[in-house]
């Protein structure tokens, strides 16, 4: 990418190093990948780890050289924040989804809900959901889901280390 005036108020940005980003709800990785590219006028940059669209939260960019760490940081161990709505079903296992069914939950109790939680403590096979930043044959899944188009996927291998409840307000 070279300066240009009438494009860029900026000239290029030849430095190196890694860039933490509040990702928005909304934005994809490859969008916040775009801004920094065009806004800063940044030849290089890339993304440690694909975070989903409607996922908010820490997203590490490298800069110029260090674009070639990307895949070490990728495989780094990761933490995630999340909030559970007991008793609701939807199409996209997520709550940007159409609701598909409701349950009453109002038996379950703090003690039984984390007996549950704790079975997800280990290594597994995890089908991904078809909103997931996952590609399939070149493509992201959920933009094949934005389609209507699903298609089989293969379960992986993930390990949860540990989860924390913070919470439980029924």
């Amino acid at each position: 990418m070279r300066f240009n005036p009438k494009k860029h108020r900026l000239p290029p940005f030849k430095e190196s190093g890694v860039l933490l980003i509040d990702k928005p709800a909304e934005w994809t990785s490859f969008d916040v990948v775009n801004c920094v590219r065009g806004r800063f006028n940044v030849p290089k940059v890339g993304h440690c780890g694909t975070l989903d669209p409607a996922a908010t939260g820490l997203l590490v960019l490298v800069l110029g050289r260090f674009t070639k760490l990307s895949g070490r940081f990728s495989g780094e161990d990761k933490t995630y924040e999340s909030t559970i709505l007991l008793g609701t079903q939807t199409d996209s296992q997520d709550m940007d989804g159409e609701v598909t069914a409701e349950n009453d939950y109002s038996a379950v109790t703090e003690e039984q809900f984390r007996e549950v939680v704790s079975g997800f403590i280990g290594e597994q096979m995890q089908i991904p959901p078809m909103v997931s930043a996952k590609k399939q044959d070149g493509k992201r899944l959920y933009d094949l889901a934005r389609k209507g188009i699903e298609v089989a996927r293969d379960p992986v291998a993930i390990n949860i280390k540990s989860i924390e409840i913070t919470r439980f307000e029924p």
